[in-house]
């Protein structure tokens, strides 16, 4: 487990989070959104890990 970083988790079900994600499904739905992994990623304070 040395040199790994852990892994941090994020409450989905708090009603902050719930509006974020609420928000960024709207934009999906409407077609709004061009890349929902990185709406998403930004929503909720994360950088996108693409390979």
């Amino acid at each position: 487990m040395f040199g790994k970083k852990a892994q941090q988790t994020t409450d989905l079900t708090s009603p902050e989070n719930v509006k974020k994600g609420q928000e960024v499904y709207d934009r999906i739905t409407s077609g709004k959104c061009k890349d929902a992994a990185a709406e998403l990623n930004a929503a909720y304070g994360r950088t996108a890990k693409r390979g």
